[in-house]
């Protein structure tokens, strides 16, 4: 038997068929204008191209004001509910609030307070994994990338699901509500897993405080010391309720609703959404977000200067500086303009945990890029609408100052997602009964067979 040839000894014959590959893939660019069809099913404006409804969040970035569509400042809502008004409500009891959320957005109410604390103990009640589950797959191989150790083990969960296939409303909400308590002990225990196999670090598995919130119990699972501060806490949980839902149009929520319309199970679905958003353009971007900021750090001597930070960013519009892909990260969003509401509620509790941790001269570098980068995109570029900073601008930023380790902020993302994700699917299979197949246009010509010897 023949061994197996290295990556380095195929190298050559796959770089011969992957150019191959490139020149069949090739569509010319004008084919797309000529037949209109909306590449990324998104226009000019930034505006997406209506594939479904929904009634569980609006996300607005312009109006109809006198028959015309206007800018506005950005506006988040869930089941209708404006998530600065939601986020500002926490504040009179000092009540964390990613648990009522996700209650809001699966049930469509705000919860009273009895349904509140029934729904949290649920949560903890299923907070916990299949016995072994640590040793036996999460600890197993653990992955360098903790969205595919994440992925891996949702679908694992299938085989411990006594009814993994039922589709009936009740099950997959049970099932739903359970990987919502899951995803943080299955990120966070990846993450202790990788450090152990990868880092040599020591092995530290906490378990969940059952009066924990779910961002207390992050926190407490992941620090050695299981300790936390109550803004730490505190922050984390806006965060989580802010990236918990952002319409249907998102890349991942829109896999949701595609896979979902197949009716495969709960497992398959969630696992396709996690693919997703492990994408750069989609669930890793405030990771992009820090490192320009490490390498603006090392270039310029003076944090405070409008000239420094201005020519900086003139050197990455012209792919001068970081990763030289001309692109200022954290800057800019397919729908906002004028503003990201997330960014807007999400920088108060940034500023508050920057004096609390020291970090005030990199909050005023963020505020500095913040304030000059749409004038020099504005001046560099020709834009179709405004640009504004998106809510990875902060998030990476807040993470970096809570200590959670980069391999933990996609994970994160996750952890907050997967309850919009839940009330997508089972809006997707309580009302609709068709499968999803959007068109594709072909513009490759017919050809006539040739005989493979006479090729």
């Amino acid at each position: 038997m023949s061994e197996t040839k290295s990556f380095s000894e195929i190298t050559p014959e796959l770089n011969k068929l992957a150019a191959e590959a490139d020149k069949a893939s090739f569509v010319d660019p004008e084919l797309y204008v000529k037949n209109n069809v909306q590449r990324g099913l998104r226009d000019m404006n930034g505006k997406g191209v209506l594939v479904g409804i929904t009634n569980i969040s609006e996300v607005n970035g312009k109006r109809v004001i006198n028959g015309v569509d206007t800018p506005i400042h950005g506006e988040l809502f869930y089941r209708g509910y404006n998530v600065k008004d939601i986020v500002r409500g926490l504040d009179a009891d000092n009540h964390f609030g990613f648990e009522e959320c996700a209650f809001l957005l699966l049930f469509g109410h705000l919860p009273t307070r009895s349904e509140l604390d029934s729904f949290i103990d649920i949560l903890s009640d299923y907070r916990s994994l299949p016995p072994n589950f640590v040793r036996d797959v999460i600890m197993k191989k653990p992955s360098k990338n903790l969205m595919n150790a994440l992925a891996r083990s949702v679908l694992t969960l299938y085989s411990y699901d006594d009814n993994a296939d039922d589709t009936t409303l009740p099950n997959v909400l049970r099932q739903c509500l359970q990987l919502i308590a899951m995803f943080p002990l299955l990120s966070v225990y990846s993450y202790q897993s990788y450090r152990h196999y990868h880092n040599l670090d020591s092995l530290i598995i906490h378990r969940p405080e059952k009066g924990y919130s779910t961002s207390e119990n992050i926190l407490h699972c992941l620090r050695d010391d299981k300790k936390f501060s109550p803004l730490e806490a505190k922050l984390l949980d806006v965060a989580l309720i802010l990236h918990m839902e952002h319409g249907g149009g998102n890349n991942s929520t829109f896999t949701t609703h595609l896979v979902s319309s197949t009716l495969t199970d709960t497992y398959s679905v969630i696992a396709a959404a996690l693919g997703s958003l492990k994408g750069p353009r989609h669930g890793g971007a405030n990771l992009k977000v820090i490192h320009m900021f490490d390498d603006m750090k090392k270039h310029i001597t003076d944090w405070t200067s409008e000239k420094q930070v201005s020519d900086y960013l003139k050197a990455l519009l012209h792919k001068e500086a970081f990763d030289r892909r001309g692109l200022i990260y954290g800057m800019g969003h397919a729908v906002y303009s004028l503003s990201d509401p997330r960014a807007e509620i999400f920088r108060s509790y940034v500023e508050r945990l920057s004096e609390e941790k020291g970090y005030q001269k990199e909050m005023a570098l963020y505020e500095l890029v913040a304030k000059l980068a749409p004038e020099v995109i504005a001046k560099e570029r020709k834009i179709y609408k405004g640009i504004c900073p998106n809510v990875d601008f902060y998030s990476g930023f807040a993470y970096q100052m809570l200590g959670l380790p980069e391999e933990l902020y996609t994970p994160i993302f996750a952890i907050a997602r997967i309850a919009g994700w839940s009330a997508h699917r089972l809006e997707e299979i309580s009302h609709n009964d068709k499968i999803m197949r959007p068109a594709y246009m072909t513009v490759c010509p017919h050809k006539e067979y040739i005989p493979l010897d006479k090729r």
